[in-house]
């Protein structure tokens, strides 16, 4: 009962709405129904302007690693960490199909980045790296976002533990944000992605 209860509560802390409740807050809108209608950071940086999209992600953030920090206080050491990983992936669900939001959500990455940090903070800080760099490179946020998805598994074989459930643990969260970035896919296929304003500050483009 232990785990169910550690388990449900990771996804539930995952699935807050944060995107969603300070577009609504602060500019009075249903953030669904604007830009890509994707209720993450960008999304709401892009429609709100960048100081509600850097609040929002922070706490998104701050969700992965309060997710984190329950299943390591409710279940180690007395369990695997194998349940700390399934709790971590079930934050990222909450986030990416909130039940608070008829399942939808956002793309996982801000949420993804407060569970590395919490678990494999050398991992966040290679994803970083990559993400910056291609987003000065290219301004398309999605292109950081699933190159440095990629970068996950690898980085936690490498640089962490070459255990199977680690891999395993890498390559769900890798692969949750890629597969949340199916649309973003297709549109850079197509040439047609958004692209935003690096740094900060200057004007939006698309």
């Amino acid at each position: 009962m232990l785990i169910l209860f550690v388990l449900i509560l990771a996804y539930l802390i995952g699935a807050v709405p944060n995107g969603y409740i300070f577009a609504k807050n602060c500019a009075n809108l249903d953030i669904r129904e604007h830009g890509s209608g994707n209720v993450g950071a960008t999304n709401v940086a892009r429609v709100t302007g960048y100081k509600v999209g850097l609040i929002v992600a922070l706490l998104d953030i701050l969700k992965g690693v309060i997710a984190v920090t329950v299943a390591q206080y409710f279940l180690l050491p007395e369990y695997s960490m194998t349940f700390v990983f399934i709790a971590a992936v079930l934050a990222i669900i909450g986030h990416n199909w909130s039940v608070f939001l008829s399942f939808n959500g956002g793309k996982g990455v801000a949420t993804s980045a407060g569970i590395l940090i919490k678990l494999f903070p050398w991992v966040i800080l290679v994803f970083f790296i990559i993400w910056v760099i291609f987003i000065i490179l290219t301004k398309i946020v999605s292109i950081g976002s699933i190159l440095g998805a990629i970068s996950i598994p690898f980085s936690i074989y490498f640089i962490y533990n070459n255990q199977t459930s680690y891999l395993i643990f890498g390559i769900l969260v890798g692969l949750l944000i890629i597969f949340s970035h199916r649309s973003n896919i297709n549109r850079l296929i197509n040439g047609n992605e958004n692209k935003m304003s690096w740094p900060p500050g200057d004007k939006d483009e698309k």
